[in-house]
């Protein structure tokens, strides 16, 4: 790419490495450092006209999510209420490496039919103390669920 004149690199993270998920730490950590990693490439590598951005994919139907018979459950948490196919995670890939995306770097695209969107943050009440807050009720996909 430094002898081409530029390009883009997509990195594979997940939704773990946007939030937390119980019991699989590790995973999460290496999540959240790839995101760590494609922010500060893509600072260092801008000027050179190479961009880098990640994709954060939830569940999508892969061999391990293939596994789980209760599939069904997973795709109620879903806002649009089916798990995604390997294909719009390429598809989106695929645009990040094309130059109608050409002014996006340092990005991190979660693709999880707006799972994250529904994740519950806690809120601050009039004298800026953590009030009760709604519980996300989203089930979690971790080693305990295969």
């Amino acid at each position: 790419m430094l002898r081409s004149g530029g390009g883009a690199i997509v990195n594979m993270s997940s939704t773990a490495g946007l939030n937390g998920v119980k019991g699989i730490a590790g995973y999460v950590a290496s999540k959240h450092g790839i995101i760590g990693l494609t922010k500060t490439a893509a600072l260092d590598y801008a000027q050179l006209n190479i961009r880098v951005n990640a994709i954060a994919p939830g569940p999508i139907l892969t061999g391990r999510l293939k596994q789980i018979k209760n599939r069904d459950q997973v795709a109620l948490a879903v806002p649009i209420r089916r798990i995604g196919e390997p294909e719009e995670v390429a598809y989106t890939a695929a645009w990040l490496c094309s130059e109608q995306s050409s002014f996006i770097t340092g990005a991190t695209i979660p693709i999880d039919g707006g799972r994250l969107a529904g994740i519950a943050l806690p809120r601050r009440n009039y004298r800026g103390r953590a009030s009760t807050f709604p519980v996300s009720t989203i089930p979690r996909i971790d080693s305990g669920s295969l």
